[in-house]
């Protein structure tokens, strides 16, 4: 499956800068660069050292591209594990454009989306979830979700799943060799050591699985749902919180009909702040529409901000709010509830503190800013920053989830079968099943398909 033809693509960001990085492999990519360089000492690429940089002009023909810098890695010490090539051209988008064209011209083939890990993985270079997270550490975009992408990226889970892959492989081994004995009444698995083997890999998956609720949450944001009645600052406290004019305001009810979200980094974690329509009895089917939305983003989220008005408190208010955030808190009982005072600039919190004082709970004013901070560090103390900088591996592709948990029905289906001591093929049955889905966790077991689905999400330079 491994293609042998030779490809580019521009590595950088497209667009101008001060400089592009533009990326060859392939068999021929140092042959071809060579009948297109001209470096500045004369001396041929052909008999350059791996990982040396060399000036130089790019030429086609007679006439002068650019001025480039040239790094080389040789196979097998290259990314891809083929000869690499990497040009360092200036920024321009018609110079990017024109050293791709006349390297196509003479030889090479645009790369596809994520050709060049794709061929790392199929040379041996890099595992099926470190392939992966190549995409996520791109694409990371606060410093806890790139500490996990660059964890799994040099190896995370890997290692340990696939000795213990191995060490079940060989009992499987065992157990298949039985069979083919078994007119012969021998024994070569070790039924006890098995099930040692298998308690531990269950215990190994279940951490692994256990992690992705941090890890999901982590690698796509932590959703924070802002609600409230109508008119009680939500869209004010999203700009607040951005400081930037993200929400429309406006003294009218109702106004935020569908849900806003934007994204805020705090103490290295990425959260994504969505403002939602005011909950309150109304006949307006539109905004009811907007009502039922908000509680589908409350289900959606890890944290709801409950936003109460100082200036507009009354006991009548306050048990209309009571009713809506115990009932919150009975049909969302896994949600980290924060209540939020606010307008303590035109009103008094007294009477919503005296009455809240069993949650948690901070006094704002959104439009002046004030403890703007302090909520900020409530926050941010909702998620164990501690628990997620662990030198523990976290899993954050769904795909590694949906394979840890098909392992696990496997295993548990293993130890039953030990227990009930049912023969020893229809245990063999239940180890393949297990084996095959720790092999497509790494990519030692896959398939043309997976690959196609998992590299069409990268960009085209990695």
């Amino acid at each position: 499956m491994i293609e042998k033809d030779t490809i580019i693509a521009l590595a950088t960001p497209a667009g101008s800068g001060a400089i592009s990085v533009i990326r060859i492999s392939g068999l021929k990519s140092i042959e071809i660069t060579d009948s297109l360089f001209k470096s500045k000492d004369g001396s041929s690429l052909m008999n350059k050292d791996s990982h040396t940089i060399t000036l130089g002009e790019i030429v086609d023909k007679k006439r002068v591209v650019d001025e480039v810098l040239i790094s080389l890695f040789i196979s097998p010490k290259s990314y891809t594990g083929d000869n690499v090539v990497e040009i360092s051209c200036h920024g321009s988008s018609y110079v990017q454009k024109e050293i791709v064209k006349l390297f196509i011209d003479n030889g090479c083939r645009a790369a596809k989306a994520g050709e060049f890990t794709l061929r790392a993985f199929l040379n041996g270079k890099i595992d099926l979830s470190q392939a992966e997270a190549v995409a996520d550490l791109i694409s990371s975009n606060s410093s806890t979700s790139h500490k996990i992408a660059l964890d799994q990226m040099r190896g995370g889970f890997k290692n340990d799943i696939k000795e213990l892959r191995q060490q079940l492989l060989d009992f499987a081994s065992l157990i298949e060799l039985e069979l083919d004995f078994s007119e012969e009444d021998v024994e070569f698995a070790n039924l006890k050591e098995l099930k040692e083997l298998i308690h531990k890999i269950k215990n190994t998956i279940s951490v692994l699985i256990e992690s992705f609720a941090v890890g999901n949450v982590i690698k796509n944001g932590v959703p924070i749902a802002i609600v409230g009645e109508p008119n009680t600052g939500k869209s004010t406290l999203l700009n607040s919180i951005l400081n930037d004019e993200r929400a429309i305001v406006s003294d009218i009810p109702g106004t935020t009909r569908d849900t806003i979200e934007d994204e805020l980094i705090l103490d290295g974690v990425n959260y994504r702040f969505i403002d939602t329509a005011g909950i309150r009895t109304t006949k307006d089917k539109i905004e009811n529409i907007g009502i039922k939305k908000t509680y589908e983003k409350i289900n959606h989220s890890s944290i709801v901000l409950f936003i109460l008005d100082c200036a507009d408190a009354n006991a009548d208010k306050i048990e209309a709010s009571k009713e809506i955030i115990n009932q919150i808190s009975k049909d969302f009982t896994d949600k980290k509830l924060i209540i939020v005072a606010n307008k303590i600039d035109i009103g008094d919190s007294k009477l919503i503190e005296s009455n809240f004082n069993n949650h948690s709970l901070v006094c704002i004013s959104a439009k002046e800013g004030t403890n703007i901070g302090e909520l900020k560090k409530i926050i941010s103390s909702c998620v164990d920053i501690n628990e997620i900088n662990t030198d523990s591996s976290v899993v954050t592709s769904s795909r590694h989830y949906d394979l840890l948990c098909k392992t696990s029905v496997e295993i548990e289906n293993v130890l039953k079968g030990i227990d009930n001591k049912i023969s020893g093929d229809l245990l063999a049955i239940d180890i393949r099943q297990a084996l095959q889905h720790l092999g497509e966790l790494t990519g030692e077991v896959t398939n043309d398909e997976v690959l196609g689905n998992i590299f069409s999400k990268f960009c085209i330079g990695k």
